[in-house]
Protein backbone atom coordinates (compact mmCIF):
# COMPACT_ATOMS: atom_id res chain seq x y z
CA UNK A 1 0.00 0.00 0.00
CA UNK A 2 1.15 3.50 -0.88
CA UNK A 3 -0.39 6.49 0.85
CA UNK A 4 -0.20 10.11 -0.24
CA UNK A 5 -0.17 12.27 2.89
CA UNK A 6 -1.31 15.91 2.78
CA UNK A 7 -0.24 18.30 5.54
CA UNK A 8 -1.76 21.79 5.67
CA UNK A 9 -2.51 22.69 9.29
CA UNK A 10 -0.58 25.99 9.32
CA UNK A 11 2.30 27.54 7.36
CA UNK A 12 3.39 24.39 5.49
CA UNK A 13 1.78 22.67 2.54
CA UNK A 14 3.43 19.26 2.48
CA UNK A 15 3.03 16.10 0.42
CA UNK A 16 4.67 12.75 1.08
CA UNK A 17 4.37 9.24 -0.30
CA UNK A 18 4.72 6.53 2.37
CA UNK A 19 4.40 2.74 2.16
CA UNK A 20 2.72 0.43 4.65
CA UNK A 21 6.20 -0.76 5.70
CA UNK A 22 7.01 2.80 6.73
CA UNK A 23 9.32 3.48 3.80
CA UNK A 24 9.39 7.18 2.91
CA UNK A 25 9.37 7.53 -0.87
CA UNK A 26 9.17 11.32 -0.93
CA UNK A 27 8.72 14.33 1.34
CA UNK A 28 8.10 17.65 -0.39
CA UNK A 29 6.81 20.90 1.03
CA UNK A 30 6.43 24.61 0.49
CA UNK A 31 6.36 26.88 3.52
CA UNK A 32 4.80 30.30 3.96
CA UNK A 33 7.29 32.77 5.45
CA UNK A 34 7.49 36.53 5.99
CA UNK A 35 10.28 39.06 6.51
CA UNK A 36 8.22 40.76 9.21
CA UNK A 37 4.95 39.99 10.96
CA UNK A 38 3.18 36.66 11.37
CA UNK A 39 0.77 34.51 9.35
CA UNK A 40 -2.05 36.31 7.54
CA UNK A 41 -4.89 33.76 6.94
CA UNK A 42 -5.88 35.11 3.52
CA UNK A 43 -2.27 35.07 2.28
CA UNK A 44 -1.79 31.65 3.82
CA UNK A 45 -4.71 30.27 1.80
CA UNK A 46 -3.41 31.83 -1.40
CA UNK A 47 0.05 30.39 -0.74
CA UNK A 48 -1.23 26.85 -0.25
CA UNK A 49 -3.51 26.90 -3.30
CA UNK A 50 -0.80 28.39 -5.49
CA UNK A 51 1.81 25.75 -4.63
CA UNK A 52 -0.40 22.65 -4.17
CA UNK A 53 -0.11 21.18 -7.68
CA UNK A 54 3.62 21.84 -7.88
CA UNK A 55 4.29 20.14 -4.53
CA UNK A 56 2.09 17.15 -5.43
CA UNK A 57 3.79 16.69 -8.80
CA UNK A 58 7.24 16.93 -7.22
CA UNK A 59 6.37 14.36 -4.52
CA UNK A 60 5.08 11.91 -7.12
CA UNK A 61 8.14 12.42 -9.33
CA UNK A 62 10.56 11.97 -6.43
CA UNK A 63 8.77 8.76 -5.42
CA UNK A 64 8.77 7.53 -9.00
CA UNK A 65 5.02 6.91 -9.02
CA UNK A 66 1.83 8.32 -10.53
CA UNK A 67 -1.58 8.82 -8.94
CA UNK A 68 -2.57 5.43 -10.37
CA UNK A 69 -0.06 3.83 -7.98
CA UNK A 70 -1.59 5.52 -4.90
CA UNK A 71 -3.90 3.33 -2.79
CA UNK A 72 -4.87 5.84 -0.09
CA UNK A 73 -4.93 9.59 0.48
CA UNK A 74 -4.70 10.94 4.01
CA UNK A 75 -4.94 14.56 5.08
CA UNK A 76 -4.75 16.64 8.25
CA UNK A 77 -8.36 16.99 9.37
CA UNK A 78 -7.48 18.91 12.54
CA UNK A 79 -6.49 20.69 14.62
CA UNK A 80 -5.15 23.74 12.85
CA UNK A 81 -5.92 27.01 11.12
CA UNK A 82 -9.24 26.67 9.29
CA UNK A 83 -8.04 28.42 6.13
CA UNK A 84 -5.05 26.10 5.87
CA UNK A 85 -6.87 22.89 6.76
CA UNK A 86 -9.51 23.62 4.15
CA UNK A 87 -6.95 23.64 1.33
CA UNK A 88 -5.68 20.18 2.31
CA UNK A 89 -9.18 18.74 2.69
CA UNK A 90 -10.34 20.11 -0.66
CA UNK A 91 -7.19 18.79 -2.34
CA UNK A 92 -7.80 15.34 -0.83
CA UNK A 93 -11.42 15.27 -2.02
CA UNK A 94 -10.47 16.40 -5.53
CA UNK A 95 -7.79 13.74 -5.89
CA UNK A 96 -10.14 11.11 -4.45
CA UNK A 97 -12.89 11.89 -6.93
CA UNK A 98 -10.53 12.25 -9.91
CA UNK A 99 -8.67 8.98 -9.33
CA UNK A 100 -11.20 6.96 -7.30
CA UNK A 101 -8.91 6.64 -4.26
CA UNK A 102 -10.24 6.42 -0.69
CA UNK A 103 -9.37 9.26 1.70
CA UNK A 104 -8.89 9.34 5.44
CA UNK A 105 -8.74 12.35 7.76
CA UNK A 106 -6.18 12.14 10.55
CA UNK A 107 -5.31 14.08 13.70
CA UNK A 108 -2.18 16.18 13.27
CA UNK A 109 -1.07 15.78 16.91
CA UNK A 110 -1.48 12.00 16.95
CA UNK A 111 0.48 11.88 13.68
CA UNK A 112 3.43 13.54 15.43
CA UNK A 113 3.36 10.82 18.09
CA UNK A 114 3.13 7.92 15.66
CA UNK A 115 5.87 9.02 13.26
CA UNK A 116 8.16 9.61 16.22
CA UNK A 117 7.45 6.13 17.61
CA UNK A 118 8.01 4.58 14.19
CA UNK A 119 11.28 6.29 13.28
CA UNK A 120 12.82 6.11 16.76
CA UNK A 121 11.53 2.64 17.62
CA UNK A 122 10.13 4.08 20.85
CA UNK A 123 7.69 1.59 22.37
CA UNK A 124 5.81 3.62 24.97
CA UNK A 125 7.17 7.16 25.37
CA UNK A 126 6.03 10.34 27.01
CA UNK A 127 5.83 12.87 24.19
CA UNK A 128 6.74 16.51 24.66
CA UNK A 129 4.73 17.95 21.81
CA UNK A 130 5.94 21.50 21.26
CA UNK A 131 4.67 23.23 18.14
CA UNK A 132 3.14 26.53 17.06
CA UNK A 133 -0.35 26.28 18.47
CA UNK A 134 0.10 23.11 20.51
CA UNK A 135 2.05 22.46 23.67
CA UNK A 136 1.11 19.17 25.28
CA UNK A 137 2.58 16.36 27.33
CA UNK A 138 1.10 13.19 25.84
CA UNK A 139 1.08 9.57 27.04
CA UNK A 140 -0.76 6.50 25.81
CA UNK A 141 -3.31 5.17 28.30
CA UNK A 142 -6.46 3.04 27.89
CA UNK A 143 -6.63 3.29 24.08
CA UNK A 144 -6.20 7.07 23.90
CA UNK A 145 -3.30 9.49 23.79
CA UNK A 146 -4.04 11.30 27.02
CA UNK A 147 -2.97 14.90 27.53
CA UNK A 148 -1.31 14.95 30.95
CA UNK A 149 -0.48 18.65 30.74
CA UNK A 150 -0.81 21.50 28.27
CA UNK A 151 -0.59 25.22 27.73
CA UNK A 152 -3.38 27.30 29.21
CA UNK A 153 -2.95 30.17 26.77
CA UNK A 154 -0.66 30.04 23.73
CA UNK A 155 1.49 27.33 22.19
CA UNK A 156 5.25 27.51 22.67
CA UNK A 157 5.84 28.08 18.95
CA UNK A 158 3.35 30.95 18.76
CA UNK A 159 4.94 32.38 21.91
CA UNK A 160 8.39 32.36 20.29
CA UNK A 161 7.08 33.78 17.01
CA UNK A 162 5.19 36.57 18.79
CA UNK A 163 8.25 37.45 20.85
CA UNK A 164 10.38 37.42 17.72
CA UNK A 165 7.91 39.59 15.83
CA UNK A 166 7.80 42.13 18.66
CA UNK A 167 11.59 42.49 18.62
CA UNK A 168 11.78 42.85 14.85
CA UNK A 169 12.15 39.32 13.45
CA UNK A 170 10.24 37.69 10.60
CA UNK A 171 8.29 34.43 10.62
CA UNK A 172 9.22 31.87 11.82
CA UNK A 173 11.38 33.38 14.57
CA UNK A 174 12.40 30.20 16.39
CA UNK A 175 15.56 29.33 14.41
CA UNK A 176 16.98 32.86 14.78
CA UNK A 177 16.15 32.99 18.50
CA UNK A 178 17.92 29.64 18.91
CA UNK A 179 21.15 31.09 17.48
CA UNK A 180 21.01 34.15 19.72
CA UNK A 181 20.30 32.00 22.79
CA UNK A 182 23.94 30.89 22.84
CA UNK A 183 25.15 34.50 22.83
CA UNK A 184 23.49 35.23 26.16
CA UNK A 185 25.75 35.51 29.22
CA UNK A 186 23.43 36.49 32.07
CA UNK A 187 20.27 34.67 33.21
CA UNK A 188 17.68 37.30 34.09
CA UNK A 189 14.70 36.38 36.27
CA UNK A 190 11.49 35.98 34.28
CA UNK A 191 7.89 34.95 35.14
CA UNK A 192 7.72 31.16 35.47
CA UNK A 193 4.16 29.85 35.26
CA UNK A 194 3.60 26.16 35.91
CA UNK A 195 0.27 25.18 37.44
CA UNK A 196 0.28 21.51 38.33
CA UNK A 197 0.84 19.82 34.98
CA UNK A 198 -0.19 22.84 32.92
CA UNK A 199 1.76 25.94 31.94
CA UNK A 200 1.21 29.44 30.57
CA UNK A 201 3.39 31.78 28.53
CA UNK A 202 1.52 35.11 28.37
CA UNK A 203 3.13 36.59 31.49
CA UNK A 204 6.58 35.57 30.29
CA UNK A 205 5.87 37.11 26.88
CA UNK A 206 4.82 40.48 28.28
CA UNK A 207 7.79 40.62 30.65
CA UNK A 208 10.29 39.59 27.96
CA UNK A 209 9.08 42.25 25.50
CA UNK A 210 9.15 44.97 28.16
CA UNK A 211 12.65 43.99 29.30
CA UNK A 212 13.90 43.84 25.72
CA UNK A 213 12.54 47.30 24.90
CA UNK A 214 14.35 48.76 27.91
CA UNK A 215 17.74 47.52 26.69
CA UNK A 216 17.14 47.94 22.96
CA UNK A 217 20.33 48.91 21.17
CA UNK A 218 22.61 47.11 23.62
CA UNK A 219 23.30 43.88 21.71
CA UNK A 220 24.64 41.91 24.68
CA UNK A 221 21.72 42.91 26.89
CA UNK A 222 19.33 42.01 24.08
CA UNK A 223 20.96 38.58 23.80
CA UNK A 224 20.72 38.14 27.57
CA UNK A 225 16.97 38.79 27.40
CA UNK A 226 16.56 36.29 24.54
CA UNK A 227 18.63 33.69 26.38
CA UNK A 228 16.65 34.18 29.60
CA UNK A 229 13.31 34.07 27.81
CA UNK A 230 14.02 30.80 26.01
CA UNK A 231 15.71 29.27 29.05
CA UNK A 232 12.66 30.01 31.23
CA UNK A 233 10.15 28.72 28.66
CA UNK A 234 12.10 25.52 28.03
CA UNK A 235 12.59 24.93 31.76
CA UNK A 236 8.80 25.03 32.13
CA UNK A 237 8.41 22.43 29.37
CA UNK A 238 11.08 20.24 30.93
CA UNK A 239 9.48 20.39 34.37
CA UNK A 240 6.06 19.20 33.23
CA UNK A 241 7.67 16.48 31.11
CA UNK A 242 9.57 15.25 34.15
CA UNK A 243 6.35 15.23 36.19
CA UNK A 244 4.69 13.09 33.52
CA UNK A 245 7.60 10.64 33.67
CA UNK A 246 7.28 10.43 37.44
CA UNK A 247 3.51 9.96 37.32
CA UNK A 248 3.42 7.34 34.55
CA UNK A 249 6.71 5.63 35.52
CA UNK A 250 7.66 5.48 31.83
CA UNK A 251 11.29 5.43 30.80
CA UNK A 252 11.19 7.07 27.38
CA UNK A 253 10.69 10.65 26.19
CA UNK A 254 10.21 11.68 22.58
CA UNK A 255 10.13 15.17 21.11
CA UNK A 256 7.60 16.30 18.53
CA UNK A 257 6.57 19.55 16.86
CA UNK A 258 8.68 22.24 15.26
CA UNK A 259 10.03 23.60 18.55
CA UNK A 260 11.36 20.09 19.24
CA UNK A 261 14.10 20.98 16.70
CA UNK A 262 15.49 23.55 19.13
CA UNK A 263 18.97 22.59 20.33
CA UNK A 264 18.60 24.43 23.66
CA UNK A 265 15.37 22.54 24.37
CA UNK A 266 16.93 19.21 23.36
CA UNK A 267 19.88 19.83 25.66
CA UNK A 268 17.66 20.67 28.62
CA UNK A 269 15.34 17.68 28.19
CA UNK A 270 18.33 15.39 27.56
CA UNK A 271 19.92 16.41 30.86
CA UNK A 272 16.64 15.81 32.70
CA UNK A 273 16.27 12.35 31.14
CA UNK A 274 19.85 11.46 32.02
CA UNK A 275 19.27 12.39 35.66
CA UNK A 276 16.05 10.32 35.76
CA UNK A 277 17.46 7.28 33.99
CA UNK A 278 15.14 7.77 31.02
CA UNK A 279 15.99 7.70 27.31
CA UNK A 280 15.38 10.67 25.05
CA UNK A 281 14.43 10.12 21.40
CA UNK A 282 14.81 12.97 18.92
CA UNK A 283 13.28 12.26 15.49
CA UNK A 284 14.79 13.86 12.38
CA UNK A 285 13.96 17.56 12.07
CA UNK A 286 12.11 16.84 8.82
CA UNK A 287 9.52 14.85 10.78
CA UNK A 288 9.24 17.20 13.77
CA UNK A 289 8.32 20.21 11.67
CA UNK A 290 4.99 19.94 9.84
CA UNK A 291 5.28 17.29 7.12
CA UNK A 292 3.27 14.90 4.98
CA UNK A 293 5.22 11.83 6.14
CA UNK A 294 3.47 11.62 9.49
CA UNK A 295 0.07 12.22 7.88
CA UNK A 296 0.64 9.41 5.39
CA UNK A 297 1.92 6.99 8.05
CA UNK A 298 -0.98 7.61 10.44
CA UNK A 299 -3.40 7.28 7.53
CA UNK A 300 -2.03 3.81 6.81
CA UNK A 301 -2.25 2.77 10.48
CA UNK A 302 -5.84 3.96 10.78
CA UNK A 303 -6.97 2.52 7.43
CA UNK A 304 -5.48 -0.91 8.20
CA UNK A 305 -7.40 -0.92 11.46
CA UNK A 306 -10.80 -0.10 10.05
CA UNK A 307 -11.00 3.69 10.06
CA UNK A 308 -12.75 5.23 7.05
CA UNK A 309 -13.64 8.82 6.05
CA UNK A 310 -16.54 9.09 3.59
CA UNK A 311 -16.49 12.23 1.46
CA UNK A 312 -19.59 13.56 3.23
CA UNK A 313 -17.79 13.26 6.58
CA UNK A 314 -14.52 14.79 5.47
CA UNK A 315 -15.10 18.28 6.91
CA UNK A 316 -12.20 19.94 8.71
CA UNK A 317 -12.03 19.97 12.52
CA UNK A 318 -9.89 22.99 13.54
CA UNK A 319 -10.39 22.39 17.27
CA UNK A 320 -10.03 18.59 17.32
CA UNK A 321 -8.04 17.41 20.33
CA UNK A 322 -5.35 14.77 20.63
CA UNK A 323 -7.47 12.80 23.08
CA UNK A 324 -10.53 12.76 20.77
CA UNK A 325 -9.07 9.88 18.74
CA UNK A 326 -9.50 6.28 19.86
CA UNK A 327 -6.22 4.48 19.23
CA UNK A 328 -7.17 0.98 18.10
CA UNK A 329 -3.91 0.22 16.27
CA UNK A 330 -1.81 -0.19 19.43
Amino acid sequence: MKCLGIESTAHTFGISIVTEKGKILSNEKNTYTTKSGGMIPRELTEHHYSCAKKVIDKALATAGVTMKDIDLISYSQGPGIGNSLRVGAITARQLSLLFNIPIIGVNHCVAHVEIGRKLCDAADPVMLYASGANTQIICFENNYYRVFGETLDTGIGNFLDTFGRKIGMGFPAGPELDKLYYKGKELIEMPYTVKGMDLAFSGLLTSAINKFNKVKGNKQKENDIIYSTLHTAFAMLTEVTERALAHTEKKQVILGGGVGCSKPLQEMVSKMCEERGAKLFVPPNSTMIDNGIMIGWLGILMHKNGYRTPINSSQIKPKQRTDDIKVIWR
